[in-house]
């Protein structure tokens, strides 16, 4: 097999929730201890640090990477979903895991996980952790994939335990209270595992169930958002990274507290990795500028409290055009068909007269369609235009766009994916 050949095996030969959502789920860690069992646990040859969250799992969880890499540690970075190439997902201090180890993984390996049916993510996680070991890593950053209580990466023992917010999101899995979601959000919390929480929103019943397990696991608790810290400088720009950036210095402060990492995380090494997270990391898609003259920016957000920080961000981003008196908002917009585009749709409602809007659909198997979406805006006499790609819808923009507008690609990570993609040959053919 050759690696395309091996990526389609992986994306179409095992359940995977970007192509068939809720099919891909699986409850329960047996596979998960089964495949970690076949391997050698290869997990406990490494310190790892463990991420779980609604929102900011990607951006905590590859600062804090940042932060271990310019203190001189080997960094495994584990995270999901990936943008363009699958090796994203598995990369050591910011370097993707090589095609032909991702070949060599499913020809040596199918023969014993093909009878156990595994998941396209419990294969993955599988994958990912054996990697860190051969690549003697000191320590992985291992991002939960859903959840949290009976996510397949919840089988390691961790320094730490980081939970970054609770919003709605997967409901059909996790509850649909934000007490519930943060019952199986808690479910990463270790006995004796030192914990923090992001934020809590002043959401006094999630804080409990946070307290309380934390309590029964005699396990050390910090809530970030009740701490002052000094604001520090941070690559990653959008507003909603100000708390992002809050629960990482929590993180470590509490790292610090630990005899492994206390003189290994220095001031310089924190402010360093802070301020260079997408060089040592690759990290994407997350208020990401991608050309100027039009300015154009893409960001992944795609849950409730996503689109609302987003919808924020943006609208700072039109008083700033209406200020200036000149610049046009044109945002390109796209969902999955089992996120709450409804909910989407009146986040951005003080947008919608003064925006031009560009309606897509990505391309999975999961995409919501480009004429459901504006079928509100129709409703209420907006024009919109309709783009059965992204590629297609952004192309338009940019036709459409003068140097001092301001262009806004989101929605879905997929629609960022597709951005991505092609964002060469776009801002080539702009050019």
């Amino acid at each position: 097999m050759d690696y395309p050949s091996t990526i389609n095996y992986l994306y179409n030969s095992t359940p995977m929730f970007s192509n068939i959502g809720a099919g891909a789920y699986k409850e329960g860690l047996a596979t998960t201890k089964a495949l970690d069992a076949h391997f050698g646990h290869p997990h406990r040859h490494f310190r790892t640090i463990h991420v779980a969250g609604t929102n900011g799992k990607g951006s905590v969880s590859s600062t804090l990477a940042a932060i271990l890499q310019a203190a001189g540690l080997k960094v495994g970075l584990y995270t999901s979903p990936h943008l363009v190439d699958f090796r994203e997902r598995i990369r050591v201090d910011g370097e993707m895991i090589s095609q032909d180890r991702v070949v060599r993984f499913v020809e040596e390996e199918r023969a014993f996980f093909e009878p156990l049916s595994p998941s396209f993510f419990e294969l993955t996680t599988a994958l990912a952790f054996k990697y860190f070991e051969e690549q003697g890593v000191d320590v992985a950053v291992v991002e939960v994939g859903l959840g949290g209580r009976l996510d397949c990466t919840n089988i390691i023992r961790p320094d730490l335990c980081v939970i970054t917010n609770i919003s709605f999101d997967h409901q059909q899995f996790l509850g649909d209270t934000l007490p519930l979601i943060a019952g199986e959000k808690a479910g990463i919390i270790k006995r004796r595992v030192p914990v923090v929480i992001g934020e809590t929103n002043g959401h006094a019943d999630v804080r409990n169930v946070f307290a309380t397990t934390a309590q029964t696991k005699h396990a050390t608790i910090r809530f970030a958002d009740e701490e002052q810290f000094e604001p520090v400088a941070c690559q990653l720009k959008g507003d909603y990274q100000q708390a992002n950036m809050r629960t990482v210095q929590c993180a470590v402060d509490s790292l610090r507290r630990q005899r492994f990492y206390r003189p290994l995380l220095t001031d310089e090494a924190v402010a360093y990795g802070m301020q260079h997270v997408m060089e040592l990391t690759g990290f994407q898609g997350r208020w990401q500028q991608l050309h100027e003259h039009p300015t154009m920016v893409c960001d992944a957000g795609h849950n409730a409290a996503g689109i609302t920080y987003v919808a924020g961000q943006l609208a700072h981003e039109l008083e700033r055009l209406e200020a200036q008196g000149k610049g046009i908002l044109r945002i390109v917009f796209g969902m999955v068909s089992d996120k709450d585009y409804q909910f989407a749709i009146n986040a951005l409602e003080s947008l919608h007269t003064r925006a031009v809007y560009y309606f897509t659909q990505p391309s999975c198997k999961r995409a919501l369609s480009a004429d459901v979406l504006a079928s509100t805006y129709r409703a209420k006499g907006l024009p919109v235009s309709t783009y059965s790609s992204v590629r297609e819808a952004v192309a338009a923009a940019l036709a459409d766009a003068t140097s001092d507008d301001f262009i806004f690609v989101g929605g879905s990570c997929y629609v960022v994916a597709d951005l991505l993609t092609h964002i060469d040959s776009l801002i080539s053919r702009h050019n």
